[in-house]
């Protein structure tokens, strides 16, 4: 446990292993990825029936499809035979179903088995039961969130709830029109770093005065070493003489719509446990998904969000886009010089959290709530 011999100021951060141990990561597998809801894929990426992606999702490969009546279906991708993987590819497109390259066994886009050499001499087969095992699904913001449990905690407190005690109220994301946004530019990050250490990095602004110079030029609070996600409903003001959200500050695109008088020029962060980061400005949304692969590798997957005129005309973002893409890989390469350090024994028993990051304490309270006792080693 970590040491709570410290003067008041500093707060104990996780012990060395907890990022380093793959019992842990084996923990945090079964006990958050695979328990929680987690935001799989942007649904305009599943535009038509029979297209399919397929992802990792804690110890789980998950296909996640469009269905003939226009819904999204998801299941694990697993044949009912003999376990084989459904799907092999990451993504794809079928006609009419699924079929397990094996033994041939063929799913509907509904799940329900439909096909399989000499089936109609086995009649006793439940075509429903012996179909693919569904994973829960919802819709949010244009993404597509799944939950491996039997029974899904609420969606509205665990996800829509992490939104609106950040923001204070549930509108104020609303008034983005995230889920009518579309992609204008998709960046994926192989992360050598454990996936907390990149949830502590988003959380806090410490480093931003040394490692963020065109996020603080931007931004200039944030200099001072207080993230807005410090603050309940804050927003990081621009500077007076910038423009936009840009990496030279300059002009940026037309405010969305629905973005309210006292959300102009402002920035703002949003955690959503286990893996989700969304920022907002004025005009676009920068929406991070990550995927933990191993206890010392995370894929990070980071889109850029415009109004669909914006990317239907062309119109150029690698302003906005370079902005946030510099200020992701000086984090991400920040984590991984962070990642060799979790394993030394000046780590052992973890290290501490300053003032302008004792918020972060509360996502390590709640990673030990979720794990629970970890068995002995």
């Amino acid at each position: 446990m970590p040491s709570t011999n410290l003067p008041s100021s500093l707060v104990a951060t996780l012990p060395g292993d907890h990022y380093t141990d793959p019992e842990v990561f084996a923990l945090e597998q079964e006990r958050i990825f695979e328990a929680r809801w987690f935001c799989a894929a942007r649904a305009s990426q599943l535009a038509k029936p029979g297209q399919f992606r397929t992802y990792q999702i804690g110890r789980e490969s998950v296909l996640i499809s469009r269905s003939r009546d226009g819904s999204i279906r998801a299941f694990l991708n697993i044949c009912r035979h003999r376990g084989a993987k459904l799907c092999t590819a990451e993504s794809g497109e079928v006609k009419r179903a699924f079929q397990c390259p094996y033994h041939a066994w063929t799913y509907g886009l509904d799940g329900k088995l439909v096909a399989a050499p000499n089936l109609t001499s086995m009649p006793d087969i439940d075509r429903v039961e012996y179909g693919l095992i569904n994973v829960h699904v919802r819709e949010w913001l244009g993404y597509v969130w799944v939950c491996l449990a039997d029974t899904p905690p609420s969606f509205e407190e665990d996800v829509m709830g992490a939104v609106t005690e950040r923001l204070g109220a549930a509108e104020s994301i609303e008034r983005y029109g995230i889920d009518n946004l579309e992609v204008g530019k998709r960046i994926v990050y192989d992360v050598k770093a454990n996936w907390k250490l990149i949830i502590e990095n988003f959380m806090e602004c410490y480093h931003c005065a040394t490692i963020h110079p065109e996020l603080t030029e931007v931004l200039p609070e944030f200099a001072d070493g207080f993230a807005a996600q410090y603050y309940v409903g804050h927003g990081a003001e621009f500077g007076a003489e910038v423009q936009g959200f840009t990496v030279d500050g300059s002009e940026g695109l037309d405010r969305i719509p629905g973005v309210a008088e006292d959300q102009d020029r402002r920035y703002y962060a949003i955690t959503v446990t286990p893996q989700v980061f969304i920022n907002l400005v004025p005009d676009h949304v920068i929406f991070h998904r990550m995927y933990p692969m191993a206890v010392d590798r995370t894929i990070v997957e980071c889109d850029w969000l415009y109004l669909p005129d914006v990317v239907e005309s062309g119109k150029d973002v690698s302003r906005s886009v370079e902005l946030f893409h510099r200020v992701n890989q000086q984090d991400f390469d920040a984590c991984e010089r962070t990642q060799p350090g979790m394993s030394s024994r000046a780590y052992a028993k973890g290290g501490v959290l300053v003032p302008s990051e004792h918020h972060i304490g509360a996502f390590h309270t709640w990673v030990q709530d979720k794990l629970g006792a970890i068995p002995a080693r």
